[in-house]
């Protein structure tokens, strides 16, 4: 069975010392049953490890539904399980497991004991194994409970239905990033937060340690050394200064990241860092203190044969290479957290993008989400906090009523309200679309297709320097416009068959022809460029995917239509917007 994913996962956080656990796991599954609950304890994880019942192999990191896992099984399914042989070697180091994420609910055993839980299908997975192992070969079983159905589960775009459907896709469930153990010394780098400062050419740090040692930060440019600041005798939370002696600003297609190297006693980690700021003026977005117009396409992390999984780094390359190559300068991760490496590589390359949450599942309307919510997004947020690429916040998207009850506005709020003391370098949009009840941006989301109505209905942000609620909510007695910048976060979704094999799914009336296409692409996308107030746009989607057939591209990343068509929407994304002028 071929391995797949070699790669260290997330170069932000890199010890030399690690061990790919990618590959061939022995594995066995359980269909979904009526009246599935949750395990409240490892209990029925060590059912399943004495029983020691495996049907097959499975590849990992790619989920049961997937073809590359080697299973392709795409009903619903509550349990799957993995168990692995390892070895290990101690040498008086600590030894840690880790999960990229797993889908949902997740129990780890090493040689039969409980090693830990975890809660989340899209943040990572970190347990202390040093008190289980042995030298030589160990056991790891992992566990993961899975229901799309459960009020308190969000499932983001994974279909509740059997089959895929609308804007719902295939199921991820059980493990789908890497899986891989880490050695670190007795004392060893916890966690770190980096707060760049582009105007003065600086790097403030605060590093979380395990132990008490000399900590030292050494920044790089281009392999050369600019800048070292240390804390002897540091533990617990320290804070160093670092000044870089050549600044080179992280941009819009030029990434100009510092290599940074942390060294706490005998541990090192490797990370690196991109010097700009981010702010809102009045309606306008600034990147290091100039306007830049927020040219966005939906991306929403899906692949033909992984699912949820990048094959391959190269595929994660690719899709912000289309994404630029037709004048986008960032994206929209829309209901999922991406895989690090993914966001790594939009760091490298300048391209600027919102961290999102696959909220939909989330049964907005209970107070008993907010707890659940909120510690799979803390989780995000500190996974996420470093990457000079993430310019904002979108913890919810179009918060629909629930079964029919209202949102629970205090959650939206209370959310807003983590994110900002999480982080205050950024702006946050509490909902994208509908309702906001807090938020820093009012965006919308609108899939009228008349140019020419769409274009009168934000002109008059500009022209009568207010919006009617009707004009810019849609949602009367629900939100209410309070002079935020403006941002059409959804718009387009315009069809177009690639895929004549399955009943395909868009938004609003069909096109004609690849010029009737282009024609409202263009019309729609003037309006907004052309608008001196507003903010950005993100046109829906970068690719079809299944049965969702509106993207500029195929499933397989193929082109839909001939290059004059593409010129035409090239040249509306890049055309100069009014608020950068």
């Amino acid at each position: 069975m071929k391995t797949y994913r070699k790669e260290f996962p997330d170069p932000q956080f890199e010890r030399k010392n690690w061990v790919n656990l990618n590959g061939e796991w022995d594995f066995g599954f359980k269909k979904a049953e009526r009246g599935f609950r949750f395990s409240k304890d490892e209990n029925l994880a060590l059912e399943i490890y004495k029983a020691g019942k495996y049907t097959s192999k499975i590849n990992v990191p790619f989920c049961i539904e997937s073809s590359l896992s080697g299973i392709g099984y795409t009903g619903f399914v509550n349990l799957v399980w993995y168990r692995k042989s390892v070895n290990i070697v101690k040498n008086n180091r600590r030894v840690f497991l880790n999960i990229g994420a797993a889908d949902y609910l997740t129990t780890v055993l090493i040689n039969g004991k409980l090693a830990g839980r975890h809660s989340g299908g899209y943040t990572p997975i970190k347990i202390e194994i040093t008190g289980l192992v042995n030298d030589g070969e160990n056991e790891v079983f992992i566990l993961c409970e899975d229901s799309v159905k459960n009020r308190l589960v969000p499932r983001g775009k994974q279909s509740e239905q059997k089959k895929s459907h609308g804007c719902d896709y295939t199921r991820t469930t059980g493990i789908w990033q890497t899986v891989y153990l880490e050695y670190t010394p007795r004392d060893y780098i916890n966690s770190f937060k980096l707060y760049p400062d582009s105007a003065n050419a600086t790097l403030s740090l605060i590093v979380e340690t395990e132990g008490k040692a000399k900590l030292s930060a050494e920044a790089f440019y281009n392999g050369k050394s600019v800048g070292k600041a240390e804390a002897k005798n540091a533990s617990g939370a320290c804070c160093l200064q670092l000044k870089v002696s050549e600044k080179h600003l992280w941009e819009i297609g030029k990434g100009r990241l510092y290599d940074l190297k942390l060294k706490f006693g005998k541990d090192e980690v490797k990370s690196y860092f991109g010097l700009r700021s981010v702010r809102l003026d009045g309606f306008k977005f600034l990147l290091n203190e100039k306007s830049v117009f927020q040219r966005l396409v939906l991306d929403q992390g899906f692949y033909k044969d992984g699912i949820y999984t990048a094959p391959d780094e190269s595929d994660m390359i690719k899709d912000i290479e289309l994404s630029m190559s037709v004048g986008f300068n960032g994206a929209r991760l829309h209901q999922k957290v991406f895989e690090p490496r993914f966001i790594y590589n939009c760091d490298k390359m300048g391209y600027i993008v919102w961290g999102e949450f696959p909220c939909w599942g989330l049964d907005y309307s209970s107070p008993k989400s907010v707890p659940v919510f909120l510690e799979e997004w803390g989780e995000a947020l500190k996974r996420d906090f470093n990457h000079p690429s993430i310019i904002g916040w979108c913890p919810f998207n179009e918060t629909w009523d629930y079964h029919g009850r209202r949102q629970y506005d205090k959650l939206l709020s209370s959310v807003y309200d983590f994110t900002k003391a999480f982080d205050s370098t950024r702006p946050c949009i509490d909902t994208s679309g509908n309702f906001h009840v807090k938020t820093d941006i009012y965006d919308v989301h609108d899939y009228s297709f008349d140019p020419v109505f769409f274009k009168n209905n934000y002109d008059r942000l500009v022209n009568e320097g207010f919006l009617y609620e009707h004009v810019l909510s849609y949602h009367p007695g629900r939100q209410k416009y309070g002079g935020q910048p403006v941002f059409v976060s959804e718009y387009g979704g315009i069809k177009w068959e690639s895929d004549k094999s399955v009943k395909s799914w868009g938004y609003g009336d069909d096109v004609k022809t690849p010029s009737e296409f282009a024609k409202r692409y263009c019309g729609l996308t003037d309006a907004l460029v052309e608008n001196k107030k507003m903010l950005g746009f993100c046109y829906t989607q970068l690719y079809d995917i299944e049965q969702e057939q509106n993207g500029l591209f195929t499933y397989e990343r193929q082109k839909k239509f001939d290059d004059e068509i593409y010129r035409m929407i090239t040249a509306s994304n890049k055309a100069k917007a009014a608020i950068e002028e």
